[in-house]
């Protein structure tokens, strides 16, 4: 009877330590682990966007800090447009490099070997990123275009105007007619390439957007081959609208050359859907238009 007793007391007490450990088994239970598990992923959500912040600062403060310099050197400079236009390249150049390694994005450039000779540049566009990869890695001797208010744009667009880069009058379309026709004699003339976003404005869901006409027409007057620049990555790396850079890979692709030399008015149409259907070959799903959009 005594060992009967004791083997219950036993039992007994291992029930009663048992369920004074239950405590303990549910600070492990996988509903508590899953809990600290959400708390940790947000404060490294948190950590990554705090980052990202200070990235971003760092940037438009060193933009800041290049703009300044190359102001004053653009100034010096007034009299040689050319000589303008070179420091505008080694800007964009130094400065797109730069905001790029700030950012830190793994960088994969193909086909670079199409970046060598006078052509008109044009690119995707659904992130501010795009614009620091531009800058960066356009060749020199290439002028960008833009609507005429960006001399507005405080330092940079006096920097813009500084550099001869080249504005268009978007007001009405036979203002924006003429702006082509000038920007088109000012590239033969001295003897320059191009650079555009065809789009005309950033995608907000980095999928390809219907392409404007001016690259055609501005290849028709000039005669130059274009030249496609596909990014890709971008519009995951910094969403347009947000202030959290991603440390997401980013592809640049240059594509081989269009010849232009027997495009005519008449088929202004073909070749824009031509360009835009070989953009379409080179993205990935995630960037190219839904069907909706394409019908």
């Amino acid at each position: 009877m005594e060992e009967s007793c004791g083997a219950n007391g036993f039992i007994r007490n291992r029930r009663f330590g048992s369920y004074l450990d239950a405590p303990t088994m549910l600070k492990t239970s996988p509903i508590t682990a899953h809990n600290q598990k959400t708390e940790e992923e947000e404060e490294e959500a948190w950590l990554s966007v705090l980052i990202s912040w200070v990235r971003i600062v760092v940037c438009f403060v060193s933009m800041m800090v290049t703009t300044f310099v190359w102001a004053i050197i653009m100034l010096l400079l007034l009299p040689w447009p050319y000589q303008r236009i070179r420091q505008g390249n080694i800007y964009g150049h130094v400065t797109g490099r730069m905001l790029m390694w700030i950012l830190g994005n793994p960088i994969r450039i193909e086909g670079a070997e199409y970046s060598k000779n006078r052509a008109i540049y044009i690119s995707n566009h659904a992130s501010p990123i795009d614009i620091f990869l531009i800058m960066w890695l356009t060749p020199p001797g290439t002028v960008g275009i833009a609507k005429k208010e960006i001399i507005f744009y405080p330092l940079f667009g006096q920097l813009y105007v500084l550099a001869n880069h080249l504005r268009i009058d978007r007001s009405n379309p036979t203002a924006a007619i003429e702006s082509m026709k000038a920007v088109a004699g000012a590239v033969v003339e001295n003897n320059l390439s191009l650079i555009l976003f065809p789009e005309g404005t950033r995608s907000k869901d980095g999928r390809l957007l219907p392409f404007k006409k001016g690259f055609v027409h501005l290849a028709l007057q000039t005669h130059l081959p274009i030249v496609p620049i596909v990014l890709r990555g971008t519009h995951r790396a910094w969403r347009k609208g947000s202030l959290h850079v991603r440390p997401t890979p980013i592809t640049v692709k240059y594509l081989p050359p269009i010849s232009t030399d027997d495009w005519t008015a008449e088929k202004v149409e073909d070749y824009v859907k031509l360009v835009h259907g070989v953009y379409l070959k080179h993205l990935p799903e995630s960037q190219r238009p839904t069907s909706a959009a394409l019908s």
